[in-house]
């Protein structure tokens, strides 16, 4: 399996509006490769503007608030490339795409870093992070997983998420939840 660091990355439209998507960068030897869906603003944004931004945060909200339709977040411009970064991270990466492997479902874009900033020491996540970001994986695939997968992982994720979690964490997991409620009622109306 390759390493997969999860992230919160920029992007630029062609118009010059940045958009703030959580993804996990997928390492490839030198390179880091970002994988958007296919439809996705992150995948038409790299193909007008070849950059973007990778933010490491660890203000978990960031990550649920992108799933759950709070995408403002304060943002700093990018160094080198044509993009911008987390005000708040930790640290970035900028990205320069130098190839793209097309796919119907998934195109992958293999990008170099071409400038790093460290703006100050991770501490690291603690267990109700880990929980958060791992919710948001499923928030985001909750049209491609089966129902009983979704909630076994729920029922283990909510045990850090009670036993360690801030008020960051709780009000990250809040909206995840109101999203997999949501999720939930459309379930029962399916047949």
């Amino acid at each position: 399996m390759p390493r997969i660091v999860e992230t919160i990355v920029t992007t630029i439209s062609a118009e010059g509006e940045p958009h703030i998507a959580p993804l996990g960068l997928i390492a490839e030897g030198e390179n880091w490769v970002i994988a958007p869906f296919h439809p996705s603003r992150s995948l038409d944004n790299l193909r007008a503007v070849p950059f973007a931004v990778a933010s490491h945060t660890d203000d978990v909200r960031v990550f649920a608030g992108s799933l759950t339709g709070r995408k403002s977040w304060p943002v700093r411009p990018a160094h080198t490339v044509n993009g911008v970064y987390l005000q708040g991270a930790v640290s970035h990466w900028e990205l320069a795409v130098e190839s793209v492997a097309e796919d119907e479902l998934r195109p992958r874009f293999s990008c170099r870093v071409v400038h790093t900033g460290n703006h100050r020491p991770w501490q690291g996540f603690n267990r109700a992070q880990a929980a958060v970001l791992e919710c948001a994986v499923l928030v985001s695939r909750l049209k491609m997983l089966p129902a009983e997968k979704i909630e076994a992982e729920l029922k283990y994720l909510e045990i850090a998420i009670s036993k360690t979690a801030g008020e960051r964490e709780l009000e990250a997991w809040g909206w995840l939840m109101e999203r997999i409620d949501a999720w939930r009622v459309q379930q029962m109306k399916s047949p």
